[in-house]
């Protein structure tokens, strides 16, 4: 459990501490890694959370995962009114608000996030969570480094400075360990029982087709063949179809 905090803490800080390396004028590696990362995403969430969230709900009660779905797609659409894309690796630099810190992006990043790392859950017996947990965690992770790398370049653009755009970045570092920390040790009796983490799993799973299916169609606009992130896409597929083997 601890190595799956530290992985999430780390690959977001990582990520971010690239921008020192790489020029953020130049995020052409970011397209391939977000189609991979995408195709995953999706598929994972198709052949994973949403099979184990229907498990997990009486069959009664298997249409009530539709809707938390659904809360969770246009959720992440509301989230991302405020957080500007970042989660697909945008990048953007409004000058009416230099120097000011994108609180509200933030925000939204760090709700993003916390979920994202509150539906790891890991248990002593035997079951689906436990089964998923390494598929999702590295889906997770995956996502962040291009999300992690956009927004401390937008922090930069803003702040002009590498130490305070810092803290920023450690608190996105934090908001996904978070997750994994309250779903396991403070939450997780209650977490576990009356059907709340299937529901958790239903809203993830919205939030993740969302984030998933615009990457998906952002990587090409002009729906043109581009075979590095035609492999990009296969690959983040097959490897998520491979979990199941």
């Amino acid at each position: 459990m601890w190595i799956a905090v530290l992985l999430l803490f780390l690959t977001v800080l990582g990520a971010g501490l690239l921008t020192r390396l790489l020029p953020t004028a130049r995020t052409t590696w970011i397209k391939p890694l977000l189609a991979f990362s995408g195709a995953y995403l999706f598929t994972l969430t198709i052949t994973h959370l949403l099979p184990e969230a229907l498990l997990l709900v009486p069959n009664d009660e298997m249409h009530r995962i539709g809707y938390y779905v659904l809360g969770g797609f246009f959720g992440q659409l509301l989230l991302e009114v405020f957080s500007q894309g970042v989660e697909h690796g945008h990048i953007h630099h409004n000058t009416a608000h230099d120097g000011q810190v994108p609180f509200l992006l933030l925000f939204s990043l760090v709700i993003h996030s916390f979920l994202e790392g509150s539906i790891l859950v890991k248990q002593p017996e035997a079951t689906p969570s436990n089964e998923n947990f390494y598929a999702i965690l590295g889906g997770v992770a995956l996502h962040h480094i291009p999300a992690a790398f956009a927004l401390m370049a937008a922090l930069l653009l803003r702040l002009h400075s590498f130490k305070r755009a810092l803290p920023y970045l450690v608190l996105f570092a934090l908001a996904a360990p978070i997750g994994i920390v309250v779903s396991n040790y403070v939450v997780l009796e209650e977490l576990m029982t009356g059907g709340l983490y299937a529901a958790l799993l239903g809203l993830v799973a919205g939030n993740f087709l969302h984030v998933s299916t615009t990457i998906l169609f952002e990587t090409s606009p002009e729906h043109r063949l581009n075979w590095p992130k035609l492999g990009a896409t296969l690959a983040g597929l097959l490897l998520a179809l491979a979990i199941d083997v």
